[in-house]
């Protein structure tokens, strides 16, 4: 696993072995395996640089962290041509980081996957690079030319300024909100991620959500799974379950409810010339999980040998896309 100065623990590093074999499980059994069936988005991590470092970021980025370099526009234009040569059914193009706004080119970014027709999802924490003046008025012309089309998702880990803070530092709270005022005044669709950690029940975080909504007068539905998405915890230290071919019957699940089955990340490691396509967005520097550099390439089935896999999306039913 190359991830960047990794904090791994022991205990950790012993979880992680029992993944090691991509074909079975621990007991010999055949490991689950997710095949492509029907990719509707692809994503784009547009570099690790962060304008904050958050206590549990789960690909650590930071001020100081670019393992993953930022994407070009034109890198990104080359896939988005990718799509339409593969035939791809892609309704969405999504774009995480990092700090999306750390990334110099992201308006033309967004604006060239607007423009052939997708709707574009934008994981942003919408405190300072989203408030500069160039980025406002170049997603203000967005918003004007495309509409709903273009959704921004920002990270609010908890409704409360403090247990918010606790993660992403003091003041962060109040400068996500600055933001978040920012782009419910204009009229862009925006919706939030939040986290369940907080030893809350769904239904008292989901209320928290609403009367902060409601407060701020903020058009944000917290009872809609897309539009207030409430994320598992990533915890390494766990030990989860593998999971087996038989797993899926045992458990009344399908692989097509697994978000790999339905999207490809595409990101550009530091010190390479091209990019490369990965399975999922949570794990961006296991080269395990390297499809290849082209669209094509990435078509195969991906074995479920992480620990993520298990603990975020079969066991936890999460999803990164728009719901």
């Amino acid at each position: 696993m190359n991830m960047p100065e990794s904090k791994f623990h022991a205990n950790e590093l012993s979880i992680r072995r029992k993944f090691d074999d991509p074909m079975v499980t621990a007991d010999g059994s055949e490991r689950a395996y997710v095949p492509l069936l029907t990719p509707r988005t692809l994503w784009f991590n547009t570099g690790t640089l962060c304008n904050i470092e958050c206590r549990n970021c789960y690909i650590e980025s930071s001020p100081k962290n670019d393992s993953l370099v930022y994407i070009s526009a034109t890198e990104v234009g080359d896939y988005l041509m990718q799509i339409k040569a593969c035939g791809w059914p892609i309704s969405e193009i999504g774009l995480t980081g990092g700090e999306p706004f750390m990334n110099f080119e992201i308006i033309e970014i967004i604006r060239l996957s607007l423009e052939q027709g997708y709707a574009v999802l934008v994981l942003t924490n919408a405190m300072r690079p989203l408030m500069r003046p160039r980025v406002q008025t170049g997603l203000l012309t967005l918003l004007k030319e495309h509409g709903d089309k273009l959704t921004l998702r920002i990270s609010l880990d908890h409704f409360t300024e403090e247990l918010h803070d606790s993660e992403r530092g003091k003041g962060a709270f109040r400068s996500t909100l600055a933001g978040m005022d920012w782009l419910s005044n204009n009229g862009f669709r925006i919706s939030v991620a939040g986290r369940t950690v907080w030893g809350e029940t769904e239904e008292e975080a989901r209320a928290g959500y609403a009367h902060l909504f409601k407060s701020r007068n903020y058009c944000i539905d917290s009872s809609d799974p897309g539009m207030t998405v409430l994320f598992p915890e990533i915890d390494q230290t766990q030990d989860v379950p593998e999971i087996s071919v038989d797993c899926w019957k045992l458990l009344n699940k399908f692989p097509s409810d697994v978000m790999c089955s339905s999207s490809r990340m595409v990101v550009k490691r530091r010190g390479d010339a091209t990019p490369k396509v990965v399975a999922c967005t949570l794990l961006p520097h296991d080269r395990d999980f390297e499809l290849g550099s082209s669209l094509k390439e990435s078509e195969r089935s991906v074995r479920l040998n992480h620990p993520c896999c298990a603990q975020f999306c079969v066991l936890g039913g999460a999803s990164c896309s728009r719901g």
